[in-house]
């Protein structure tokens, strides 16, 4: 049986970590999810995997992340700077919610960090409290993986303004290739590290 993973295995993979966390509705922690190959959970429990579960990668939650403020970005770097895979697990994933502006609104958040720039932190926390109070932020959801091999993706979904927004735009996930680079960067890091000390 073939091990190596089409295209779509990722994309698939983090739909199905999207499915899973908009179960529990939003204003959720970060979670973190390890990817394994479907086949690899149904040789190990064969009770665990349905018969006609034809997925490549079944993310599997870990534990709830140590993190203890608001400020889940710098916690999360430090988190996953220690995380390490077992041979087994083929990538990981990443579920948070985040503050979204528009674009004319980065004008606001520059006049709010530059002052503080000599202060990283209180830059970023000025910049984020920026983010919540401008009229324009959008509530979104942050779906990011990474493979073993290098492959990475990173997705976006905004939560609905309002009960009556339109039910087949609530579950849209949204990429670009510049989506949260560091955190992408980080979750790839968890693996290179492993390999680097190999």
């Amino acid at each position: 049986m073939s091990t190596a993973l089409t295209p779509d295995a990722l994309g698939s993979a983090l739909r199905d970590v999207a499915t899973y966390v908009g179960a529990d509705g939003w204003s959720r922690p970060p979670a973190l999810f390890a990817l394994v190959p479907t086949h690899v959970l149904a040789a190990a429990n064969p009770g665990l995997i349905d018969a006609d579960d034809d997925s490549e990668l079944s993310p599997v939650a870990q534990d709830r992340l140590p993190l203890g403020s608001d400020d889940h970005y710098a916690e999360l770097e430090q988190v996953l700077g220690t995380t390490s895979w077992p041979d087994a697990v083929a990538g990981c994933a990443l579920a948070l919610e985040v503050v979204v502006i528009p674009p004319e609104a980065e004008a606001d958040l520059d006049s709010a960090f530059e002052p503080l720039l000599g202060d990283p932190e209180a830059a970023e926390a000025a910049a984020r409290e920026a983010a919540r109070a401008h009229p324009g932020s959008r509530v979104a959801r942050l779906i990011i993986g990474a493979l073993r091999g290098g492959q990475h993706l990173a997705l976006m979904q905004l939560k609905p303004e309002t009960e009556d927004d339109d039910p087949e735009t609530q579950d849209e996930l949204l990429t670009h290739p510049d989506l949260a680079p560091n955190l992408v960067a980080a979750l790839a890091a968890t693996f290179a590290v492993e390999s680097g000390s190999a």
